[in-house]
């Protein structure tokens, strides 16, 4: 595993994912195409869906919530948890979900079962410290999943049942996240996650109230906010040095702030609100993925390793057929959604971040090229001019599940990590 940079400056947290994302891309000789990017904005696939699923993130929650607090707690949560995209296949063909409506499932299991103040409440900082993988495995669904089978050492033919396999590494995972967050959150007196959350945005609400300024023009309240995140929880540090170089991405923290925006900016709850329109995109594995499938991203003379992961992906015939509209199959829907996916490539740590990187870089490229295409539309173009990063990244997290053809695209497979 590749060490961890120092962290960006003050108020230069928000910026250093472009910038560090950017020279990244560049040193891999990873190539934005500009033609497949106009082919992108101007396809029927796009024009046909992007109103719709502009704010699809998935964080709408159906529960009634007794606090304001208590929802900023699970939305912060469900944050926190936001990974495990490494284990989709072996997830869907054991539950029929996939990585993040399994973590979704499990965060309303970990708020249902709570029995209040205390270790019973696994969504307090003391519950988080001291949950086991046991009941993380139980409240997921997956306690008949987790073991593998050896053979004896000593008796011949008789095979052995342990702990092990891809969706225990998962469980472990997800087990060690809300420790290690627990005891965060216990050593700096909150208790819950909510509490830490609603403290970093009244420190950016400070900041901005005071005139700070940020990077590159950044929203001084998110970028504190931001930095507040990534400094005090660990699973939020979603950073690494490749080749030489620091590459920030901070994909949870960016959409923890993003989240708030969309669910509180239109209510009277006292939450601080940040303006999030000019964010970088919450890189997973589904944007670089589907942005080479898209001929957006050319990795056919990338470093890395990279060159040719992907197959024949970027192809002109399946590249037509991808930017095509939407086919109408309701009768095939509800069969292709049960169906297990197919295992993209495997990467390792360095590879990743430089696909990840990739796609920060190629969606703001995106987004540039989308307002310079308005502007030459009239009115016709307004939705081009107004389109945002985080609108973007939720365009092409959702299609990737909205559409049959886009779930059955390969996407790259990083397991052992906690940032996606």
């Amino acid at each position: 595993m590749s060490s961890q940079p120092e962290f960006p400056p003050h108020a230069g947290f928000i910026r250093a994912v472009s910038i560090s994302c950017n020279k990244v891309r560049v040193g891999a000789n990873v190539v934005i195409n500009e033609d497949g990017v106009k082919r992108l904005l101007t396809s029927p696939a796009f024009t046909t869906a992007f109103t719709r699923l502009r704010t699809a993130h998935g964080y709408k929650l159906p529960l009634v919530f007794p606090s304001t607090l208590a929802e900023l707690n699970l939305l912060a949560t469900l944050s926190i948890l936001n990974f495990g995209s490494g284990y989709r296949v072996p997830l869907h063909a054991a539950t029929g979900r996939g990585a993040f409506d399994s973590i979704r499932a499990l965060v309303f299991a970990l708020y249902i079962s709570a029995t209040g103040a205390g270790e019973g409440d696994y969504l307090s900082a003391q519950g988080m410290r001291s949950v086991g993988a046991h009941i993380i495995a139980d409240l997921m669904g997956l306690a008949d999943k987790i073991h593998v089978e050896r053979a004896h050492e000593s008796i011949p033919g008789l095979a052995v049942g342990e702990l092990g396999g891809p969706l225990w590494e998962l469980v472990q995972l997800v087990t060690r996240t809300l420790n290690d967050t627990g005891a965060a959150l216990v050593q700096g007196g909150y208790p819950d996650l909510g509490s830490f959350l609603l403290e970093a945005l009244r420190e950016g609400e400070r900041a901005q109230a005071h005139g700070g300024t940020a990077e590159g023009g950044a929203d001084i309240m998110c970028d504190v906010a931001l930095e507040r995140l990534v400094r005090f929880l660990p699973a939020f540090r979603d950073m690494a040095v490749v080749g030489g170089e620091p590459v920030y991405c901070f994909k949870k923290a960016l959409l923890t702030l993003h989240a708030v925006a969309l669910r509180f900016s239109t209510t009277d709850a006292r939450v601080p609100v940040p303006r999030t329109a000019a964010l970088p995109v919450f890189v997973d594995n589904v944007l670089p993925s589907l942005l080479v499938h898209l001929d957006v991203i050319d990795l056919s003379a990338a470093r890395f390793g990279l060159a040719g992961v992907f197959g024949d992906a970027g192809s002109a015939a399946r590249v037509e057929a991808l930017l095509a509209a939407a086919a109408t199959r309701d009768s095939e829907e509800k069969e292709e959604r049960r169906a297990v996916p197919k295992e993209g490539p495997v990467l390792g740590e360095e590879q990743a971040y430089v696909l990840r990187a990739a796609a920060v870089d190629a969606c703001e490229a995106i987004v540039q090229a989308a307002h310079e295409l308005g502007k030459g539309m009239g009115t016709d173009g307004a939705w081009l001019c107004d389109m945002t990063l985080p609108e973007l990244d939720a365009w092409l997290w959702a299609v990737a599940k909205d559409r049959p053809d886009y779930r059955k695209l390969e996407r790259f497979v990083l397991r052992d990590t906690t940032y996606f």
